[in-house]
Parts: structure tokens; C-alpha cells; sequence
């Protein structure tokens, strides 16, 4: 078995479409309502699974309209027109396939099973990005978690691979605090910013969820492999790669709407202006998903994309766990206050407290009648005032007149704000 899966490069013309070589069978589902129960519809997308590469536009051109048993039927029959997908036929063991997959732990998850995640069903309107589209024919899925429940409220965490420090602390920091609100943290497993999302997950023994461009049964990066452990543990390991499959270019383009389908939210830390984590933000875009960018320094080449996102997209910008909370939540809910600074004894001064107090010296004592002139008010008026701000303790008087205790918020912090 050829563990690259690799794509063909037979041709078919962009409108094409396979032909039926019999008519469909009478009330045969198609391939949105099927369900999870039945065995042959489950090795036909196993079979997809393998001979059809993730996102394939041509496939969706060349099987609209036809359910997944039809386009399995039409490609062991090798109808006119399915040349471009010969070549991997002869690979697509589907049982053998899942006995691969449950030696490694893992399970193939299609539509109507309790684990299905619907939302990525979106995809099915969502359009093309990056000449790749489409809803999965189904999920390889390992770990113990349930994949839908782990989706149900999940944000996606994504950047760049050659992440800054900052990039590296800020992810960790954002995921282990969604963790601690019962936020599921979705990301690539890749170096940088997608594995220091997964560790600040698990470091707040929270749910994490990779979702890889290889089989569930490959560690890519190899150097990840620990990590990947870890999150099998207690968390989710997701392609829709069959097992054995290595990663590709093109594969990590689909596997980033997988990303943004499955969650209520992308937040990109830390991107270039041409990067995958804008690939990623641009499937959550045409899902209807909220697009988050955290900014980073204006001299950062890796936070140009996040910012251009700001700048040119629309996306919200967030600096901490509660922004990301308020945005993924209903309209109206869970929102951030806005932030203030820390309110003073100064603050609810009338005004001419505040300009009494604005007169008083520092360090050297000075008489009521020299506070009057500098503060522009009456000598009766000033007292009172002096009076009263003795009283809240901001002024002490002594043998020279008086001056600003000690414990007296200076001028420049008792500005209003």
C-alpha cells in the first residue's frame, strides 16, 4: 500500500460529470441524510476516503448529485469519466483500512453517527478556497473524547510555525485560559503557535483536538510525537485521511477548513501575510465562523498577517480569554466590560475640591490665603475645601499651613478619565 496516497495526474474537464451507467436504486439516501448504521454506506466512504483527495474540486464537479454508494459503484466499474481516480482503486482496502485504523485506537466517524460533528456540514455552501472544497466523506477520528460533544464549544487556535517567544507564551496563555472556561482548543499539531495552543490546553487538563493533514496513525511533525501521545490521552487526534496517509501541501489547505468548519471561532496569533493560519481564517470567513487576530509588535514580520486581518478583514481583535468568549457567544451575552483604570479617593471630588486640592504643595507647607490665590477661589470658599479634604484624609495641616499626606494619589494620576 502506497502510504503517500498521492494524487493522480490524469485530466477531467472542469464541468464534467460521471455518468450513471444504471439508474440510482429507488429510496437510496443521499449523501446528506445518511445514516451511521449502515455498513455499506460506511466502506464506500472508507474507500472515498482513500481514493479521493481531501477537497478534491474536480470530485465534487464530476459526482454532484450522486450519493456516495453511486460514486463508489460508478469507480469499481471504472465508468467513463472516473480515469482521474483509477490509479488509488487499486489501494482502497476499505476493511482492511478500518482494521489498520482499530489497531491504532482509532475509528471512522460518517454522518448520523453520534459523533458526527454537523457544523462542518457547511462546507457544503462555504465555496472554494485555495482550489480546495467540500464536505468530508468522513472523520478518522482517534482518542477517547467524543468528537462532536468536544466541538460543541470549541475556538480554533492557529500561526505560525516559526513562532516569536510572545507568539509562543500568548498561545499557551490563551488556550490553557479557554480550557479553564470549558473551551475545547482546535488546532494543526504543528510546530509553534499550533503546539503551544494543544500544551496550554492540556497544561489546564483541558480538551484538545489536532487535526492533521496525514493518518491519524502518522506523528507529523515526528518530533511532535510525544505531544501527540498526550493528546490521544485525553483529548482527539482527526483526519480525513485514511490511515498511513503523510502529509502534503495541498493536504494541509483542506485540512484548515476542517479547522475553521469544526469551530465557533479562529483566532490567528501571529501569521505572515501569506501563511496557512490566513488560509485558516479565510475558511472561517466563508463558514460564517468570527475571525479573532491578537496583535503583536508593529516591527514583528510574523504579525503583519493578524494585523492586516484587523486592518482589511474585519476580524475582531482580541487581547485576553474574555474577548474571545464574548465573540463566539450569542449576540448580547458574555460581554467584556470595558477596561478602566482603578478608581482613586480623587475621583469623586466636585470641582473645587479638586481645584483646592490641585494647590496644595507637596513637600512645604503653605498658609490658606497662598492656596486660595493659587487655586482662583475665595479664601472662605478654599477653607471649607480644606476642611473637607482633611477630613478624607488627603491634606494634613501643621505649624506652616498645609500639604498633601503622604498617601495622596499625585496630580498626574487624579486626572477624570
Amino acid at each position: 500500500m502506497n502510504s503517500t496516497c498521492a494524487t493522480t495526474t490524469s485530466g477531467l474537464a472542469a464541468d464534467a460529470r460521471v455518468p450513471l451507467k444504471t439508474p440510482p436504486p429507488p429510496n437510496r439516501p443521499g449523501l446528506a441524510g445518511v445514516g451511521g448504521g449502515d455498513d455499506e454506506e460506511r466502506l464506500a466512504r472508507v474507500g472515498l476516503s482513500r481514493v479521493v483527495e481531501p477537497g478534491d474540486l474536480a470530485a465534487l464537479k464530476a459526482f454532484d448529485g450522486l450519493d456516495v454508494l453511486e460514486i463508489w459503484e460508478l469507480l469499481q466499474q471504472k465508468a467513463p469519466g472516473v480515469e482521474r481516480w483509477s490509479t488509488r482503486l487499486a489501494e482502497a482496502e476499505p476493511e482492511r483500512d478500518l482494521e489498520r485504523a482499530a489497531a491504532a485506537g482509532a475509528r471512522f466517524v460518517i454522518p448520523g453517527d453520534d459523533e458526527w460533528p454537523e457544523q462542518v456540514e457547511i462546507l457544503a455552501e462555504a465555496g472554494q478556497l485555495s482550489r480546495r472544497a467540500g464536505v468530508p466523506f468522513g472523520l478518522w477520528v482517534r482518542g477517547p473524547a467524543n468528537l462532536r460533544r468536544a466541538l460543541t464549544q470549541a475556538v480554533a487556535m492557529v500561526g505560525a510555525r516559526a513562532c516569536s517567544s510572545y507568539g509562543e507564551h500568548v498561545a499557551a496563555e490563551l488556550s490553557s485560559g479557554l480550557a479553564d472556561n470549558g473551551v475545547t482548543v482546535v488546532s494543526g499539531g504543528a510546530y509553534g503557535i499550533d503546539a503551544a495552543a494543544h500544551r496550554g490546553a492540556l497544561a489546564a487538563s483541558g480538551l484538545t483536538v489536532a487535526v492533521l493533514a496525514c493518518g491519524v496513525d502518522v506523528s507529523y511533525p515526528k518530533s511532535n510525537s510525544a505531544l501527540f501521545s498526550r493528546i490521544v490521552e485525553d483529548g482527539l487526534v482527526v483526519s480525513e485521511l485514511p490511515p498511513g496517509c503523510s502529509p502534503t501541501k495541498l493536504r494541509f489547505l483542506s485540512r484548515n477548513r476542517l479547522i475553521a468548519a469544526g469551530t465557533l471561532g479562529t483566532v490567528v496569533i501571529e501569521a505572515a501575510v501569506r501563511s496557512g493560519a490566513l488560509n485558516s481564517a479565510g475558511w472561517a470567513e466563508h463558514c460564517g465562523r468570527a475571525v479573532l487576530a491578537v496583535p503583536g509588535p508593529i516591527t514583528s514580520r510574523m504579525s503583519e498577517g493578524s494585523h492586516l486581518l484587523v486592518r482589511e478583514r474585519d476580524a475582531v481583535l482580541v487581547t485576553n480569554v474574555a474577548d474571545i468568549i464574548e465573540a463566539i457567544s450569542p449576540l448580547g451575552t458574555r460581554l467584556t466590560p470595558y477596561p478602566q483604570a482603578p478608581k482613586n479617593p480623587i475621583d469623586d471630588l466636585n470641582h473645587d475640591l479638586r481645584r483646592t486640592l490641585d494647590a496644595v504643595p507637596l513637600v512645604r507647607s503653605a498658609p490658606a490665603d497662598r492656596i486660595a490665590t493659587t487655586a482662583g477661589l475665595d479664601l472662605p470658599t478654599t477653607e471649607s475645601c480644606l476642611d473637607t479634604l482633611a477630613d478624607l484624609n488627603l491634606i494634613e495641616h501643621d505649624n506652616s499651613g498645609w500639604r498633601l499626606t503622604p498617601t495622596t494619589p499625585p496630580p498626574d494620576q487624579s486626572q477624570p478619565t
